[in-house]
């Protein structure tokens, strides 16, 4: 089947399928064409999370190394920013709470074969984007916005992606076809499917419907209802002409991907977050994007805070990930919090310790985290959620957790409902688009303990209903077709 001409029963034009061949040929030509190369995997611990996840990390090998069974579980992904590996780790958290092995495909860490380059080259260019979308407003108005809001929503970016997805087939081939696979980016589920694998699950991250993520031949889950009808419908994916939907057994409505270790203390998380809300006293996370961009807002956020940071009635927490130059430029612009400032860099053991002891002891000042380890720099935002009160996050992937958010601008106009969603659930404000509004609901929440305690309120009461239960039911679906 040549899932680029027809998608979900609606045929593309000759047009746009003619020039999905011809994107797939222009990689082809640049990266080679391996799709006739047998590769194969093995397995290792994976860095810093392999014993808190139980995660296996797969790698490329010259020889079958790896023996998959009953229990085993293969979350796909890329490298692209941090969300899409955010996501992976808390399939992977409720895949082994649900006493099954989960199995890290990272196809960008293939960097030898053509998917790994190619993916590597659009990482790239979205980290570009991103960063040039907050330095330029011309560049976000005129390109940017439009790109993530109305260019990837089209069905025939889809045609294309889904032609380039053959390129990546290779590298599945130690994979058992009925092996449960969960994909927390299309490229791997559009890929997984082209492969023969027939157990897969495409965990959608967007609240905004966009053709970009279909990947046809999977179950594709989302995280709300209103995502749930504008995928079904295709919703705005051809304004030209009305689309056949998606079918009932083709898509399913989870919740929100959220790892085990926070839902499962969500009430006790909840309830230390108002007593000290209730004491006057706030701690803030300040989670730094993979692409570094925002810093203008960071640097208001931090200048705003210091002053009660300064008399101990905040704390700030700031994870840059793993990119030290942007906290060192932090610290150039603000020279006067360098002696509020403790480092915790490149020591994950010390990290998981400090959010152990902070949890329920005293910290003051401000907190920076940075780990040159892709695992460590997006985990150590997990094991600080549970001893923050606030979490400062764009509305991207981190506008679903249960943790009170103060939502900063957007990156790219698809972010645009994850914020509303966080918003009318209550567990998060309304998207701050400027710094100075930004700085005035920061002031807003940090004198007024009553908003965290509202918030913390209305988690509980979304916990109740299993909203943050997605990632147990995506791993649910895997698991359900093997047997």
């Amino acid at each position: 089947m040549d899932r680029s001409k027809v998608i979900f029963g609606n045929e593309m034009s000759d047009s746009a399928y003619r020039k999905a061949v011809a994107t797939k040929n222009k990689f082809a030509r640049k990266y080679g064409d391996d799709t006739d190369k047998k590769y194969h995997l093995c397995a290792e611990p994976a860095p810093a999370v392999g014993d808190i996840l139980g995660i296996k990390k797969l790698g490329i090998s010259s020889e079958s190394e790896v023996k998959f069974n009953a229990k085993s579980v293969v979350i796909g992904n890329i490298r692209m920013g941090f969300g899409h590996y955010r996501i992976s780790m808390a399939l992977a958290s409720a895949a082994k709470a649900m006493g099954y092995d989960p199995y890290w495909f990272d196809l960008c860490s293939f960097g030898n074969t053509t998917c790994g380059k190619i993916i590597e080259e659009q990482n790239e260019l979205y980290s570009l984007g991103s960063r040039l979308s907050q330095k330029s407003f011309l560049f976000n108005k005129l390109l940017w916005e439009p790109l993530n809001s109305e260019g990837f929503r089209k069905l025939t970016y889809n045609c294309s992606d889904q032609k380039v997805a053959e390129l990546m087939t290779p590298v599945y081939n130690d994979l058992p076809k009925n092996i449960p696979f969960i994909a927390a980016h299309v490229w791997p589920a559009q890929a997984a499917v082209h492969a023969g694998l027939t157990n897969v699950v495409n965990a959608i991250p967007d609240n905004w419907p966009m053709a970009l993520h279909l990947a046809e031949g999977a179950i594709h889950t989302v995280q709300t209802p209103s995502a749930y009808l504008g995928y079904r419908a295709l919703r705005g994916m051809d304004k030209k002409r009305t689309l056949s939907p998606m079918p009932k057994t083709a898509i399913a409505y989870t919740g929100h991907y959220i790892d085990h270790e926070l839902v499962s203390n969500i009430e006790t998380d909840c309830e230390m977050r108002k007593e000290r809300a209730a004491n006057g006293r706030k701690r803030w996370l300040m989670s730094v994007g993979g692409a570094g961009a925002q810093k203008d807002i960071f640097v208001a956020i931090i200048k705003k805070l210091l002053p009660d940071i300064a008399k101990g009635r905040a704390v700030l927490f700031v994870n840059v990930g793993d990119h030290r130059n942007v906290w060192e430029q932090l610290m150039s612009e603000i020279p006067q919090m360098r002696k509020l400032v403790t480092q915790h860099f490149d020591d994950f053991e010390a990290t998981r310790a400090f959010a152990d002891e902070a949890y329920s002891g005293d910290v003051k000042g401000i907190h920076a985290f940075c780990h040159s380890d892709i695992f460590a720099a997006v985990y150590s935002t997990n094991l600080l959620m549970r001893c923050s009160d606030v979490l400062i996050t764009k509305p991207s992937e981190l506008a679903f957790y249960p943790i009170p958010k103060l939502m900063i601008k957007r990156v790219g106009g698809h972010e645009a409902w994850g914020a509303i969603r966080a918003a009318e659930l209550g567990d998060g404000t309304y998207e701050c688009s400027t710094p100075a509004e930004t700085c005035a609901m920061l002031a807003m929440m940090q004198k007024n303990g009553d908003i965290i305690e509202k918030m913390s309120d209305n988690i509980l009461t979304a916990h109740k209903s299993g909203i943050y239960n997605g990632a147990y039911r995506a791993v649910k679906l895997a698991v359900r077709k093997r047997k």
